[in-house]
């Protein structure tokens, strides 16, 4: 028997009586099997789930958008990323109407319900290595930002060093301790995501302040005539070419993961059914934030757009008040990240207890477990952002492939594997479209990343 086949009041006994959670249980309790010192919490709201969810979906990957205009062109470019928030929308209604026969609240207990302890396990360990890999790169690129870089070979002087001069309290290490210990670390105490809804509005409203002002700028630029008009189509001189188009799916399905947070929204929500037109709203604002980010830096940039965009915001924009407004550009992206950081981290904390502990009560009942666990990350995480100069290859291999798993493969295999036999025939073509792109997209990534560092590696040095 199941725990989520129980009545409510029969559950919150059998929880009370033995610690034993089946795989379908969520690692945090639900709004209505609330009985452990959260009796004030009635329901996140519609405003606040759609802020949280869009958060999880607007990290770095914003970054990398403008240079996939760069590989497609303008035109295709923006119909990718409408296609693939469809596409993402589609997965995403897969895996909550695949719950709802076995009553699985949470994405690891439904695969647990398709596949056994074996599909569970598969999705906790993506989630680890994805969010694991992200949030290095984010505290990499924060550090970058605040305290500059040399990892390139060039240095790039950060925010503090450009205003204040070198000082050992403006170092990467000591900023992103600080960093650390001010902002992640309380962050990391709330045991609810809904508790992250205005830090989340606000990490939405940063980005918007990010797009706001590269807008400005190119239309000052457009105005004055200092701006070519960007390619509209993908240049395709030889087949290498054509290949290079594929490397642009993983990045695309990166910017748009947030699935591993979809059924902890919805356990919370005051009204469940209005998560589906939370994860429309969602995906809808953040694919106008990536389109207009995507257009207007490719816009601003063309051929010289860098794969991190934010790089391109180290030099002479050409117009008054350029390294004021660069400033203000890495400045609202540094913070944009840091108010992302917790939200990440909450899935992650989530997946790894399920793995570490699979057979505990909710993480949340458990205040020892739950400050051990998020301790060790955090400084996993830190440790990693320091000792690490560049992770971007070690991203692309690993991230992109969890990340694609994340957001495709599994819905799709959930939905072939159709245990309750609710899959209808558009769904599964549907799916088999997804493997099919997901799959192929990736191993011809993976080769044209591969191929290019041996490349780099093995020319002759003059």
């Amino acid at each position: 028997m199941t725990i989520g086949s129980l009545s409510p009041t029969k559950e919150k006994k059998s929880q009370k009586n033995k610690q034993i959670a089946d795989e379908k249980a969520p690692l945090l309790p639900r709004k209505q099997d609330e009985d452990i010192g959260f009796d004030e919490f009635n329901g996140a709201s519609y405003t606040g789930a759609v802020f949280n969810l869009s958060t999880t979906i607007v990290g770095a990957g914003i970054m990398a958008l403008p240079a996939t205009m760069k590989v497609l062109g303008l035109v295709p470019g923006i119909l990718m990323i409408i296609f693939m928030a469809f596409l993402t929308e589609k997965s995403i209604e897969m895996l909550l109407r695949f719950s709802k026969p076995g009553k699985s609240v949470s994405y690891g207990g439904l695969m647990g319900d398709a596949f056994g302890k074996i599909g569970r396990m598969a999705l906790q360990i993506c989630v680890v290595v994805n969010n694991v890999g992200v949030l290095i790169v984010y505290m990499i690129i924060i550090g970058d930002v605040i305290s500059g870089t040399s990892s390139s070979g060039t240095h790039h002087a950060g925010i503090l060093e450009g205003w204040f001069g070198v000082h050992w309290w403006n170092g990467r290490f000591f900023v992103l301790l600080v960093t650390t210990l001010a902002i992640f670390a309380p962050l990391a105490c709330f045991k609810r995501v809904d508790s992250l809804r205005f830090t989340s509005a606000l990490s939405v409203a940063l980005a918007v302040v990010f797009v706001v002002i590269t807008a400005g700028i190119t239309i000052v630029k457009l105005i004055n005539g200092s701006i070519a008009m960007p390619r509209l189509l993908p240049e395709i001189p030889d087949l290498t070419a054509v290949w290079k188009l594929f490397t642009v799916v993983p990045v695309l399905v990166t910017a748009y993961i947030c699935h591993y947070n979809v059924h902890t929204i919805n356990n919370e929500l005051e009204d469940s059914s209005q998560i589906q037109s939370i994860v429309r709203s969602s995906l809808g604002l953040c694919s106008t934030v990536y389109i207009t980010t995507s257009f207007f830096g490719f816009l601003l940039f063309g051929d010289s757009t860098l794969d991190d965009v934010l790089a391109n915001f180290d030099t002479n924009l050409g117009i008054p008040y350029s390294s004021l407004l660069n400033d203000a550009v890495r400045v609202s992206y540094a913070l944009h990240l840091m108010l992302v950081f917790p939200i990440i981290l909450f899935a992650l904390r989530l997946n790894l207890d399920g793995l570490l502990f699979p057979s505990a009560g909710p993480l949340s009942a458990d205040n020892r477990r739950f400050a051990l666990i998020s301790t060790g990350l955090i400084a996993v995480v830190f440790l990693g952002a320091n000792f690490i100069p560049s992770i971007w290859d070690a991203f692309q291999f690993t991230g992109a492939t969890a990340a694609v798993c994340i957001g495709f493969i599994f819905p799709a295999a959930v939905t072939l594997k159709d245990t309750y036999g609710i899959a209808t025939k558009k769904d599964k073509i549907i799916s088999i479209f997804m493997i099919v792109l997901a799959v192929f997209s990736n191993l011809v990534a993976i080769y044209s990343d591969a191929y290019a560092l041996f490349k780099k590696n093995s020319s002759p040095v003059s």
